[in-house]
């Protein structure tokens, strides 16, 4: 019962999406607008830097304290932070208030990095920014945090069940995040050709 209600609170915590209300208050549509996301980045092409730098660090609290509130009510289950902070990135994704088309919910796992353990929040997003900048794409950032994370968690705890837990996180975020992967290819491959 206590995985389940983690779920729920992260779940509905997620729903909650800042660029979704940024735009509305500014009469704009980003489902129409840039890359069609719901998310910091694009938020930040077609509303401007701060409302992206708003939304981004909205998407990673509301998984954050997703996790610290669902640790601190379910103290027996050991994993229902992270529970919790998946339920956060399944609503940021898919939100029952948008008829389940949300973000791709990078921030909402990068909230859970954070909750977990801010030291490998640091390491991967450092990882990811100098791996950006060494290939010239954004593409690599995602994929490079869904196989460090469980990496890291496996190796600082020896845990099954969390390294599990994390893992299911990290292929979300990879399900989300394969189109770019494809989009980011096809443009490789005009330039090549």
């Amino acid at each position: 019962m206590s995985a389940v209600l983690s779920l729920g609170l992260g779940y509905l915590m997620g729903c909650i999406n800042p660029a979704a209300l940024i735009a509305r208050a500014k009469n704009v549509n980003l489902r129409e607008e840039g890359t069609g996301n719901l998310g910091a980045t694009n938020t930040a092409y077609v509303l401007g830097r701060y409302s992206g730098y708003f939304v981004l660090i909205f998407d990673i609290a509301k998984s954050f304290f997703s996790y610290k509130i669902a640790k601190w009510l379910f103290p027996k289950l050991l994993i229902a932070g992270i529970i919790a902070s998946i339920g956060c990135i399944l609503g940021h994704c898919f939100p029952v208030t948008m008829h389940f088309q949300g973000g791709k919910g990078l921030a909402a796992f990068g909230g859970l990095i954070l909750a977990y353990k801010p030291w490998m929040f640091a390491l991967i997003v450092t990882t990811g920014v100098i791996l950006m900048f060494v290939f010239n794409t954004g593409v690599i950032a995602p994929f490079m945090g869904c196989m460090m994370f469980p990496a890291l968690v496996y190796f600082s705890s020896h845990d099954w069940m969390e390294t599990g837990a994390v893992l299911a996180a990290s292929a979300i975020i990879f399900a989300t995040h394969l189109s770019n992967f494809r989009m980011a290819r096809r443009k490789e491959d005009v330039v090549n050709t």
